[in-house]
């Protein structure tokens, strides 16, 4: 939907008159750095205030729904507004490779399996990348195997024995389709070479290799070492690492060392932007033989992030007979780190006649403790700090 599209009539539905909206004063504030959405204060209706991308947004959700808060600051008051994102089949069916060698044994054994490389559709649903084929020559099939995560994994299926002699070169076509309406397709181009033989693979010393690292960790440092032996001599014997599957995200942190099997850490790690990442890597020997293992990658969280007070709502005056109870101030306070180092604890001066009420999931109020003199104070200065459970703990003060 373009920007500026009705997303819902939010007077109507809160209840909401037009005049309280023009003279009180609403303002939305969108969970996130984006405003998404906006409210016209004539109609009080809520309206798309950028162009949304689902699959920006939301790359490993099934539902995607953007979160914000409507505050009606004469009422001191605050919503919750949640709007659901819905797919359409804007992205067809990519391989990340979009040409593969191969290299096979004329000893090959008919019925032996190789790994093709997959396709990305970030749509959801049907939308979804849903079914793969193969083209181009008869002594080669197609076989999908189910991923532990339920994703298609392409494998090409050796049907007819080879001979080099015959035909040195095979030449295929690998499709992924998605299941729009329209449906989009994407291709990879496959070629097999024909050589002779090795007859021993590489073979990793761990199927899994698992790596705990804290978030903090500098640039350059080494992760782990992947190992993989192989028992052949010369060219068939040396052994080469690559990526098999890696995320585009995860290509940009980390590096494998082709010769070493180092894997080395090559931007900053942020728990709060991804917290886990699985990577797949090959060992090749110099026939194309192969062995993969996965590698999980967990990033633990540093107290990185101070907490943040931000004052959404304030007055600048209040009468002397003020009740207690009466809200002068509207905070809210959040910390994006996880777990202890984001629980944060707020607290306000013991000496003013202040005290702090919690409000709406993150917000807080400022209110009268007690009744005031203006003879004796005419003026406070209020304080309230904002301290994190982390080790050592951060704080902040508004």
């Amino acid at each position: 939907m373009p920007k500026g599209s009705f997303v819902g009539d939010v007077a109507k539905d809160l209840g909401l008159h037009l005049l309280e909206l023009s003279d009180r004063g609403v303002r939305i504030l969108n969970k996130g750095r984006t405003q998404y959405f906006a409210v016209h204060g004539k109609t009080g209706h809520l309206a798309t205030a950028e162009r949304i991308d689902r699959e920006q947004l939301c790359p490993l959700e099934e539902k995607c729904v953007l979160r914000c808060e409507l505050i009606v600051e004469g009422q001191m008051q605050v919503y919750g507004i949640q709007v659901e994102i819905t797919d359409i089949n804007d992205n067809a069916p990519n391989f990340r490779q979009a040409e593969k060698d191969l290299r096979f044994m004329e000893t090959t054994a008919p019925g032996s399996r190789f790994p093709l490389p997959d396709a990305h559709d970030p749509d959801s649903g049907r939308n979804s990348l849903q079914s793969y084929e193969l083209s181009g020559d008869e002594h080669f099939s197609l076989a999908v195997q189910a991923g532990p995560g339920g994703d298609q994994r392409p494998e090409l299926v050796l049907a007819k024995v080879l001979d080099r002699e015959e035909a040195a070169f095979h030449e295929l076509v690998l499709r992924a389709m998605d299941g729009g309406d329209p449906a989009r397709t994407g291709t990879a181009r496959i070629r097999v070479t024909v050589l002779d033989a090795n007859d021993n693979a590489p073979v990793f010393s761990q199927a899994e290799y698992t790596v705990r690292v804290p978030e903090d960790v500098p640039v350059g440092s080494t992760l782990v070492t992947v190992m993989a032996t192989d028992a052949d001599e010369g060219m068939n014997g040396q052994v080469k690492y690559s990526f098999h599957k890696i995320s585009d995200r995860a290509s940009e942190l980390f590096n494998l060392d082709s010769e070493t099997g180092e894997i080395i850490v090559k931007d900053d790690l942020d728990f709060e932007e991804i917290s886990f990442h699985e990577l797949e890597v090959q060992a090749h020997d110099g026939g194309e033989l192969f062995d993969t293992a996965k590698v999980a990658i967990s990033v633990t969280d540093v107290n990185d992030n101070v907490p943040e007070l931000t004052v959404s709502s304030a007055v600048s005056a209040i009468s002397e007979d003020a009740q207690p109870g009466t809200v002068v101030a509207l905070l809210k306070v959040q910390d994006g780190d996880s777990g202890a180092n984001g629980q944060v604890r707020c607290s306000i001066d013991k000496d003013v006649p202040f005290r702090l009420e919690k409000s709406y999931e993150d917000y807080y109020r400022v209110v009268t403790a007690s009744e005031l003199d203006r003879e004796q104070v005419w003026e406070y200065n209020v304080t309230v700090r904002a301290v994190d459970g982390g080790s050592p703990s951060l704080q902040s003060s508004a």
